[in-house]
């Protein structure tokens, strides 16, 4: 038998199974690391250089393979996964490149919506076509890849993502960076309809009101310390009202409501609720009535009718 004379080949996709050749006895795969035989990792595809070598125990080839030269790649590298900007301000949708190739890049960016949208397309930071109107004079492309964008709107919310490809490059770079939108939370006030309250009065309603604000979270405080739903205390779903049912004299004492969002928070002036007990008011209410009504018997005692 005659030796192959080495050459140049294309590798399969995967190897998984061992392959009988013709003028061989036994079955055999390769790896990039070289050899053959029947028990050797499956390998993917790339160029591979090999020579043949005869085995006399076997009657095998012998392929000692070696990979071809690297290929080309983009890499693309952002120290942020998330950006929360601030409605009306600037964001910075922060990427860096490298590639081997002096080429300028071909640069990409997109949001995801129910389809992809394209939002800028460049070649180095100069911007190819025309822009969405939706970001008409508010986008901007710099040499490293990243995008800023210029007064933000509540709609430029959502996942963008960046491609870079050079002409001399293989494969593409990819990178995702998530962008919310948030109008800050103005200060909070709280809203009730009384700041006195009789003693085992059946409900308490406060609400934490606020002008602006995206995405509030609220919070309530009594003395200091957070109110959590329990037997007396009922929150509403999005802690925005607080309910206190069958009013104790332990709930005398001073209230704050705060909210936040991503980017804020804010936090009322503190509000005094006083409770009564109602034997308080029997005897204010008494000792009241009987002051009134001596009163009365002094003025009728002393009047006197004038004389015409």
């Amino acid at each position: 038998m005659t030796g192959y004379p080495p050459h140049h080949i294309d590798a399969p996709e995967i190897v998984d199974s061992p392959m009988d050749y013709p003028d061989t006895g036994c079955g055999w795969r390769t790896t990039p690391s070289g050899g053959a035989g029947p028990v050797v990792a499956p390998f993917t595809r790339a160029k591979i250089r090999y020579t043949a070598q005869h085995l006399n125990e076997c009657n095998i080839w012998h392929f000692l393979v070696s990979p071809a030269d690297p290929v080309e790649v983009v890499n693309i590298t952002s120290h942020i996964q998330h950006i929360h900007g601030t409605y009306g301000r600037s964001a910075l949708l922060s990427v860096q490149y490298s590639s081997s190739s002096s080429d300028k890049p071909v640069v990409k960016w997109q949001v995801r919506r129910e389809k992809p949208v394209t939002v800028v397309q460049s070649v180095g930071t100069e911007i190819i076509g025309n822009l969405r109107p939706d970001y008409k004079d508010r986008i901007q492309i710099f040499e490293n890849g990243s995008l800023l964008i210029s007064n933000l709107l509540l709609s430029d919310e959502g996942m963008y993502e960046v491609e870079v490809s050079i002409t001399d490059d293989t494969f593409t770079g990819q990178k995702s960076i998530n962008l919310t939108v948030d109008v800050p939370v103005s200060k909070p006030r709280v809203s009730v309809p009384s700041s006195t309250v009789l003693e085992l009065t059946e409900n308490l309603t406060m609400s934490c009101v606020h002008e602006n604000g995206t995405k509030p979270l609220y919070t309530w405080l009594k003395a200091g310390k957070t109110l959590i739903n329990d037997s007396r205390i009922l929150l509403s779903p999005n802690h925005q009202v607080v309910t206190i049912t069958r009013v104790l004299m332990s709930d005398d004492e001073i209230y704050n409501c705060l909210v936040e969002n991503p980017i804020s928070s804010g936090r009322s002036s503190p509000i005094k609720m006083t409770v009564y007990r109602r034997s308080s008011l029997y005897i204010v209410l008494s000792t009241g009535g009987i002051f009134l009504l001596v009163t009365l018997v002094t003025v009728c005692a002393c009047w006197k009718p004038s004389r015409k």
